[in-house]
């Protein structure tokens, strides 16, 4: 039986893309929150109040656009909350997003609950949006070129945040209070409202992340739908070393091990499904191996600033 006919591959790429797209997008903001020198831990909490905010809008409104926009608040809501827990009251940023990622679960459980226990209610997807002439190239064309604007504003922010990193103040500025917090104090920037707006922009990037898994991916709401995204998204912006684009490699290449139970019933091999879903997890700890001791983390990351502390 051949494995690698067209039929796997596409239903593979496809996977991968929707898989990776929430991956990318959390990856990018965690990125961004690290280089400030915040570890947010919460991120998994927050791809999934965005899910399910973003769900209830796009269902309530029938806009899938006010849905995505109401993930990216929802995400956005919750790291408000981390920002002032942690960034400007100073506790402890890991006890703090395991606090704010379990409270995240129990309460979009519950309300998913008192919603909708007794409907079942589903959205019928996004409208794609054609690149011609790019989307008629044969292969590529419909698995790249046709998506929805999610996908194309995901891979346009690789581009915007290694242009800011690079040869911008504002990345300049987020260097620093990553690594020297007090030189940045020192130079007339304001540490906390760096750290705080890095923060808030993480969180609307992990809702939007989680709204693309509620609206454009599954079509409905599962409570603990997120399945451990946000760690893994986690350890991608670790990984990544500050750069944007080893992020979308790594998010797609978890993607496509997440998407691999498709594509592999579609060319008809018969593999236990929790062996495949133990795959992106499996990866993880290997990549961790590999090259988890060159992974440059800033200096000041996860530690509270206090101006005037030495």
């Amino acid at each position: 039986m051949a494995l690698f006919t067209q039929g796997f591959i596409i239903t593979l790429l496809l996977g991968a893309i929707a898989a990776g797209i929430p991956l990318l997008l959390a990856g990018l903001g965690e990125q961004l929150s690290e280089k400030a020198g915040v570890l947010n831990i919460g991120l998994e909490g927050m791809m999934l109040f965005g899910a399910y905010t973003g769900f209830l809008v796009a269902w309530a409104s029938g806009s899938t656009a006010l849905g995505f926009a109401a993930g990216a608040g929802g995400g956005a809501v919750v790291a408000a909350l981390m920002a002032l827990l942690c960034v400007r009251l100073g506790l402890n940023q890991i006890v703090t997003g395991i606090a704010l990622t379990l409270a995240a679960q129990g309460l979009t459980a519950l309300l998913h609950f008192v919603q909708f226990s007794r409907t079942y209610p589903r959205l019928d997807g996004v409208e794609a949006l054609p690149i011609w002439p790019l989307s008629e190239i044969p292969f590529i064309g419909p698995v790249l070129f046709n998506n929805n604007a999610v996908f194309y504003l995901a891979v346009a922010l690789v581009a915007v945040f290694a242009w800011i990193y690079r040869m911008t103040h504002l990345g300049a500025a987020l260097q620093a209070a990553g690594d020297k917090p007090a030189a940045l104090d020192a130079a007339g920037v304001d540490v906390i409202r760096t750290r705080s707006m890095a923060v808030l922009v993480t969180g609307a990037l992990a809702g939007l992340g989680g709204a693309y898994m509620s609206i454009a991916v599954a079509g409905v709401f599962v409570p603990f739908m997120s399945h451990g995204n946000g760690f893994i998204a986690i350890v991608l912006a670790m990984l990544a070393r500050g750069r944007p684009l080893w992020v979308l490699g790594g998010a797609l290449l978890f993607g496509g091990s997440l998407s691999l139970t498709t594509a592999l019933q579609v060319a008809g091999v018969d593999v236990p499904t929790d062996v495949i879903q133990m795959l992106p997890f499996a990866m993880v700890m290997l990549v961790l191996l590999v090259a988890g001791r060159k992974a440059a983390l800033p200096q000041a990351l996860g530690e509270s600033f206090v101006r005037g502390a030495r």
